[in-house]
């Protein structure tokens, strides 16, 4: 798709020159005008329509949140509270959020190509972004405004993201862990290739690297994130294995919640006999018996910037892209502690 850029590089303008020459303005000569609106015709150059009317006050009035089943951010009060958190980012300028959830077994990529293609939203916000995400490709290729909550892995890629530095907060969690005498880790992750797993996995190796430690053993034990049964079978082997680790960095919080609850069943003491880490601090890890040590990643604050950088996208599509990487805050609870003799 053509953009103002590409008619401004080709015809050695500024971009503002030719969005006002496009729009008819009579401070722009009309030698100038005829010349942008000559090359525009020939590249089949086509306004963003919900950006023009978002300047002029004339929305379609909707962003859309696509979610897929078995669910993105499902666990516990995620979900909600990033939703809230979206709705108010995007309420600020008349927008309103819609929810498109897609059954498993169905293309979410479709469903976006049919929202783009009949321009039923202003723009999208992606979740569950991937390490390589064919939804970003297409809406890049297609100029249409939109904003992910995660990122991709490559840095190369022209859009705006919002996401938690899960790098340097699993690197945190493993110096806590290490200055206590812990020695012995396991890191419990998911199958699926979300970019958030590669990033709070690097954080965990790089520390590891860092204290150059020849005693400290790292298991990293994999189970699917959306299978409850294999997802238990999962953490009983990790915490029945001779030797077992004493200390374990969960990828998230249920993930570390299924952890609290198959120790109590193997009898074992949370943290006299293991320490537990995990990440979100959704409603339930506050709740939990033992509280559960996690990383605070201000997800209500984090999915309004994702609603207003959503905006400006949409007000301004040819505006450099953004990114927002916030800092997760440690909250210490009772779910970790020495290592054991």
């Amino acid at each position: 798709m053509t953009t103002i850029k590409d008619i401004a590089q080709q015809l050695g303008l500024s971009a503002a020159t030719v969005s006002r020459a496009l729009a008819g303005n009579a401070r722009i000569p009309e030698t100038t005008r005829d010349r942008v609106q000559a090359l525009a015709d020939q590249l089949g150059y086509a306004p963003n329509r919900a950006a023009q009317s978002l300047v002029g006050g004339r929305t379609s009035g909707f962003a859309g949140l696509v979610l897929t089943d078995p669910g993105y951010g499902r666990e516990d009060s995620y979900l909600g509270e990033y939703i809230s958190g979206l709705g108010h980012g995007l309420a600020e300028t008349g927008i309103d959020l819609f929810l498109a959830a897609i059954p498993q077994g169905q293309s979410e990529l479709s469903v976006i190509r049919n929202i783009v293609t009949s321009r039923r939203a202003d723009g999208l916000i992606l979740g569950r972004t991937s390490e390589v995400d064919p939804r970003v490709d297409y809406l890049i290729t297609a100029g249409f405004p939109f904003v992910t909550h995660g990122r991709v892995l490559s840095d190369a890629l022209p859009y705006s993201w919002v996401d938690t530095d899960g790098t340097a907060a699993f690197a945190e969690a493993f110096d806590l862990l290490y200055a206590l005498g812990h020695r012995r880790f396991a890191l419990l992750t998911i199958e699926e290739a979300m970019t958030f797993r590669h990033h709070r996995t690097e954080g965990v190796m790089q520390a590891m690297e860092r204290c150059g430690d020849p005693s400290v053993t790292l298991t990293i034990a994999t189970s699917p994130r959306y299978d409850p049964a294999r997802r238990v079978q999962v953490v009983r082997d990790l915490l029945t294995a001779d030797p077992r680790p004493t200390a374990i960095l969960a990828m998230f919080d249920s993930l570390a919640l299924n952890v609290l609850h198959v120790a109590e069943s193997l009898s074992l003491s949370v943290p006299r006999d293991l320490s537990v880490i995990g990440y979100d601090n959704i409603t339930s890890a506050a709740m939990a018996r033992p509280g559960l040590t996690t990383f605070d990643t201000d997800t209500f604050s984090s999915a309004r910037d994702t609603g207003r950088m959503l905006v400006e996208r949409i007000k301004s599509p040819d505006a450099d892209q953004q990114s927002l990487l916030i800092r997760p805050k440690l909250v210490l609870r009772a779910s970790h502690g020495p290592a054991p003799a």
